[in-house]
């Protein structure tokens, strides 16, 4: 999000510095003439002039249908979470519970996602352990790319997961897809379900990539808590 960002404001900067640059040329010495000669000539080759590009950037920085789909979920919720983390397909899951919130930003455009809960984790000895667990998220829909966006991080690791996605509007639900190195050397395939049942509740399905065997290994059920 933080490179789109920059791009931006260097282009915005480039179209301001435009028309200053071929002013200053015109009244320049002939020996930089050349200058304002590729100046003239890249508004006349079939790039985009500056009112072209504004206006272009201006049509894409606004809201649609696909960001409303996020700012419905808005709101304070419960989950309860369900983790395959034995190798054993009939051993049971570890099941934790904890609270979420979600967050518009940037005038719709975006939204963050808080989560807190507590889970048992092995420790260095093998024993398992409670651990609270603290995660933030942002997500949006990126116009240019025409898909869903998003970013994670957790007090887990130090990396930072990046996914993108699309929504299917007869299911109501929402696919991400990214790809994640917790390990040196071990990049995971990641595949997120997220399923919107009502206003009042969503599910999350995390599917992970072992061997070219998809696995499913984490499930999450949102409640909401209290009215939008």
């Amino acid at each position: 999000m933080k490179i789109s960002i920059t791009l931006s404001t260097i282009l915005l900067a480039t179209l301001i510095a435009i028309p200053s640059f071929a002013q200053t040329t015109s009244t320049s010495p002939a020996g930089v003439s050349g200058r304002t000669s590729a100046t003239q000539s890249a508004a006349t080759d079939g790039q985009p002039n500056q009112q072209e590009m504004m206006k272009q950037m201006m049509e894409l920085s606004k809201l649609n249908e696909n960001h409303k789909l996020l700012t419905d979920l808005d709101g304070n919720w419960n989950y309860t979470i369900k983790f395959w983390m034995n190798p054993d397909p009939n051993a049971k899951p570890q099941e934790s519970k904890g609270t979420a919130v979600r967050k518009s930003m940037m005038d719709g455009r975006f939204s963050t996602l808080d989560v807190a809960g507590k889970m048992e984790m092995p420790g260095p000895d093998g024993k398992k352990k409670e651990m609270t667990f603290k995660g933030h998220g942002i997500d949006g829909y990126d116009n240019v790319k025409k898909k869903f966006v998003g970013s994670w991080v957790d007090n887990m690791g130090t990396g930072i997961m990046f996914s993108e996605g699309t929504y299917d509007p007869a299911t109501k639900t929402f696919t991400y897809t990214s790809e994640y190195e917790g390990i040196p050397g071990m990049k995971q395939k990641i595949r997120e379900v997220i399923k919107v049942t009502d206003n009042d509740h969503h599910s999350l399905e995390w599917y992970e990539d072992r061997g070219g065997q998809e696995v499913k290994t984490m499930e999450i059920n949102y409640t909401r808590a209290g009215k939008k």
